[in-house]
């Protein structure tokens, strides 16, 4: 994580156990301002071909929430990188690989889950390949 938070991408339990982003269990206490912008790695194929693993994901806590957007979310114990979508008068978190058929929409009963808006993906080593969600 870029503002130095003691939970590195991939450690502990989050994200990164079912595909998603990695975020280490101590993220909450980890010492990070809450308005701060941060990078996680993705991690496995829940996300592709729009996200792919290794590439890295700039999230901002305070970004707008809009239908389609990218998003980090917390249900239960669990940290997941998704496209919230709104359908009918609900919002559910979508795993955008067609192939992940074992991956259903999440339903999100409260917005509070969402900590935090992609506004940004790099893939290491390649800056042309840099895509921004603005």
């Amino acid at each position: 994580m870029s503002c130095g938070c003691k939970a590195a991408p991939g450690q502990g339990t989050g994200p990164g156990a079912d595909g998603g982003a990695g975020l280490g269990a101590d993220a909450d206490d980890a010492g990070c301002s809450a308005g701060e912008s941060f990078a996680l790695q993705v991690l496995g194929d829940d996300m592709a071909p729009e996200f792919n693993a290794g590439e890295i994901i700039i999230i901002e806590p305070d970004g707008a929430l809009r239908d389609g957007c990218f998003v980090l979310a917390r249900q239960g114990d669990e940290w997941t990188f998704r496209q919230l979508l709104r359908h009918e008068d609900a919002w559910v978190l979508h795993a955008l690989n067609p192939a992940r058929t074992d991956l259903p929409d999440r339903p999100v009963p409260d917005l509070g889950a969402v900590h935090g808006v992609v506004i940004q993906k790099a893939v290491p080593g390649r800056r042309k390949l840099t895509k921004f969600y603005v």
